[in-house]
């Protein structure tokens, strides 16, 4: 079946999202080897400490854009920038207890799968719209309101929100005839109760 130009470019975009999130996996896998190879007999731990800030740097970078870009299909571990975050180098890393490093393994596993289960997600979306299958992509023109979409900043909708709290307090006052303002108003725009 020949897809739309429109269903072509949700393909395209889930191939390129699908590409963002493997290139940060293999990136996270880098980190985990260059963290495991430091301890080994023989290596330059001068060129890992090199290697590891700077694949640290790339994965705080890329994990941004990761993030900005997968919206609602964003699902990875909450800890994954803590983990890289609390790594200051491989020497720190390895003069810290057995326990902490085994803690560390253990949290940098649990984002390894929650980075899987996000790329998963994204090949089935892809795999569903070059089927044909329509599915839902989010952008950031919907998040920000671009596109023709109609969307509102957060000053304008803490604008409507304060207004909404406002008459919907006075509505109680007058419904509820709290301290007697209801009656006061309902006298001064001439409604009768009691009808």
């Amino acid at each position: 079946m020949a897809l739309s130009k429109r269903q072509m470019k949700i393909v395209e975009t889930l191939e390129r999202r699908v590409e963002l999130c493997r290139d940060f996996m293999n990136d996270w896998l880098l980190f985990n080897q260059i963290l495991t190879s430091y301890p080994n007999p023989g290596v330059n731990k001068a060129q890992l400490e090199n290697q590891f800030l700077k694949i640290k740097s790339k994965l705080a970078r890329t994990h941004r854009v990761l993030q900005q870009t997968l919206l609602d299909d964003y699902s990875l571990d909450g800890n994954t920038m803590n983990i890289v975050s609390g790594a200051t180098n491989l020497e720190a890393m390895y003069s810290q207890s057995e326990v902490a490093l085994k803690k560390l393994q253990g949290e940098w596993h649990r984002a390894f799968i929650s980075i899987n289960e996000t790329l998963g997600v994204l090949e089935d979306k892809k795999m569903r719209a070059e089927n044909g299958e329509k599915v839902f992509v989010p952008s950031a023109d919907m998040v920000h309101g671009g596109g023709g979409g109609g969307g509102m900043d957060a000053g304008t909708m803490k604008t409507i929100l304060i207004i909404a709290a406002v008459i919907a307090a006075i509505a109680a006052v007058i419904f509820f005839d709290i301290g007697g303002i209801g009656t006061m108003y309902k006298e001064a725009l001439g409604i009768r109760s009691g009808l």
